[in-house]
């Protein structure tokens, strides 16, 4: 039986997109530092990731864009991701096992699991591929905008963060519907009227 783990990372964070993995492993998949992947050091990630990528039947990874987080909120735009995510699979899974307590409207069975992504193999999988994969497009974001600090808080809301957010104003990627961001442009609107 082909069993897909799912999970997802960028919920929190006021820039960006969410990512969301899907990875199926093999019978004797010996991964190290397979984890939940907030448990494990940017380094322990990498190490984890090229062994995945290495060793697994097959890996889809999906995305929710900051316009579409916009649109339709946090939740339905990771479950989104997660759908995306195990439509980009090579291999068609018999059942899906995702992180926390709902799962996306698939066609094929799928069970949420509580914790999954610290006790379920193929979600730790899944979690350290979404979460690598997201900081990898932070990085790259940070290049293009280096006043914003990405490189090092990935868009979550650390001091630093919004410090830079006060100073400089949104930039295209940061989440409108995102508190800190909402605030500063209704700020803005006032100021102006």
């Amino acid at each position: 039986m082909l069993v897909a783990g799912i999970d997802e990372a960028g919920r929190g964070p006021l820039a960006g997109p969410v990512v969301a993995a899907a990875v199926i492993l093999g019978a004797m998949s010996d991964i190290p530092y397979l984890n939940d992947s907030k448990k494990l050091s940017e380094k322990q990630r990498e190490i984890a990731f090229a062994a995945i990528v290495q060793s697994a039947v097959a890996i889809g990874v999906g995305q929710a864009s900051r316009a579409e987080i916009d649109e339709i909120n946090i939740l339905h735009a990771s479950m989104l991701a997660m759908k995306r995510a195990v439509g980009e699979l090579s291999v068609r899974p018999d059942t899906v096992l995702c992180d926390g307590n709902r799962c996306p409207d698939l066609d094929v069975p799928a069970s949420a699991v509580v914790r999954g992504d610290a006790t379920v193999a193929c979600i730790s999988a899944a979690s350290i591929i979404a979460k690598v994969t997201r900081d990898r497009i932070m990085f790259n974001l940070h290049l293009e905008y280096p006043n914003y600090g990405f490189d090092r808080h990935k868009g979550y809301p650390t001091k630093a963060h919004c410090i830079a957010l006060q100073t400089f104003g949104p930039m295209i990627e940061h989440r409108r519907s995102f508190g800190p961001v909402r605030r500063y442009l209704i700020e803005q609107e006032i100021n102006r009227g």
